[in-house]
């Protein structure tokens, strides 16, 4: 899993970038200098045709700054969503805008606290004109109030599984409300979207959301666990530094045996969950089988360690860690706010669980376990 020098210098490019630009303006120097926003996007659209593997090193990057500029939202979960529709048309029209970050794509998924297709109960029927008019709430949706380019899954009566499809509603259409809400880490925004009988363009086949939510599910995770690493491995070299320059008792704290104990502790965690992150990169850019199950312990590895992490930061800074001068509040509150992203921890082992067959679908464990692990 070593990097190639590619990865390297993109890492190099997208941090000096973070570095000279804070905060939101750091999107246009990312998109139009370095191209990041294109980057899992075919070439034929205008993007640079990379996998995965890139999108890691990128979110680890934009984790170690907590940057936040809307990578997660529409370079990876809308475009990752309109490659897995299928639809040519919907691809040749929106995914070069948003492979230059011209625009700003964001995916309504969630409902009712939920990532789970089977949560959504927004509504998509036929008008009289025969197209789409959809009605319902969705929550959590990522850069939702500025983005320009708005998808949206929604329930229908076509398809055999559970009848989910994904429409483009137009963002300033009648029926359509976006409210920006107040997430607890205020560097992820949010928000909710209303629609009443809002107009929709069908993307892809009626009733093919539920493949397509949960592909786009499984790289989305792969992708928030790169950032959750990228954010932890900041964490522990803010702890390790100050470890070196606070002075108790004539000497500095890091000489503890105590204190090294518990750097030593989250550094074991830092890597144990970048190769789990890693090990679902590889496997999403091989298109191997076993990606659900690899994205899921990322999942619930990275956002456990990334939130231990963050904790001991605050613990080993002391009082100096509990204010709203120091930087370990924001990690400690995008910690516990990407935890919950895209599912908590429990429900990405259950999933993980399913997977390798030691729980049916009820949750309810079975006579015998394979012999592979994940």
């Amino acid at each position: 899993m070593r990097p190639t020098e590619e990865e390297k210098e993109l890492r190099s490019a997208v941090r000096a970038s973070l570095a000279r630009h804070e905060g939101a303006a750091a999107w246009r120097p990312l998109t139009g200098q370095i191209g990041v926003a294109g980057l899992a996007v075919p070439e034929e659209y205008g993007g640079a045709g990379r996998g995965a593997r890139e999108v890691h090193v990128v979110m680890e990057e934009l984790g170690r700054h907590l940057s936040p500029v809307p990578y997660l939202g529409s370079a990876v979960l809308a475009v990752r969503a309109l490659l897995a529709s299928g639809d040519a048309r919907a691809r040749a029209h929106l995914l070069p805008g948003l492979a230059e970050g011209r625009t700003v794509g964001a995916l309504a998924w969630a409902e009712r606290g939920s990532w789970e297709p089977a949560a959504i109960r927004t509504d998509a029927a036929r008008g009289p004109g025969g197209g789409w008019r959809l009605t319902g709430t969705k929550e959590f949706v990522l850069h939702g109030a500025e983005a320009d380019v708005l998808l949206v899954a929604a329930r229908t009566e076509g398809g055999t599984e559970g009848g989910i499809s994904l429409f483009q509603v137009p963002v300033d259409g009648a029926g359509v409300r976006r409210v920006a809400t107040v997430p607890m880490d205020r560097t992820r925004a949010q928000a909710r979207l209303v629609l009443d009988g809002a107009e929709g363009r069908l993307i892809g086949a009626d009733g093919d959301g539920v493949r397509v939510l949960r592909h786009v599910r499984d790289l989305a995770c792969t992708a928030l666990a790169a950032e959750q690493v990228g954010a932890a491995q900041r964490c522990l070299e803010l702890t390790v530094a100050y470890a070196k320059e606070r002075i108790q008792f004539g000497r500095p704290i890091g000489s503890f045996q105590a204190v090294r104990h518990r750097l030593a502790d989250a550094y074991v965690r830092v890597e144990s969950a970048r190769s789990a992150a890693l090990g679902a990169a590889f496997a999403a850019d091989a298109g191997a089988p076993e990606l659900s199950r690899r994205a899921a312990a990322a999942k619930s590895a990275c956002s456990e360690a990334f939130a231990a992490v963050a904790g001991e930061m605050i613990q080993l800074h002391g009082g100096i860690g509990i204010t709203w001068e120091h930087d370990a509040h924001r990690y400690f509150k995008r910690a516990h706010g990407s935890a919950q992203l895209f599912g908590p921890p429990a429900a990405h082992r259950r999933r993980l669980a399913e997977e390798l067959g030691l729980t049916s679908a009820a949750g309810t464990a079975t006579a015998t376990a394979p012999a592979t692990s994940p």
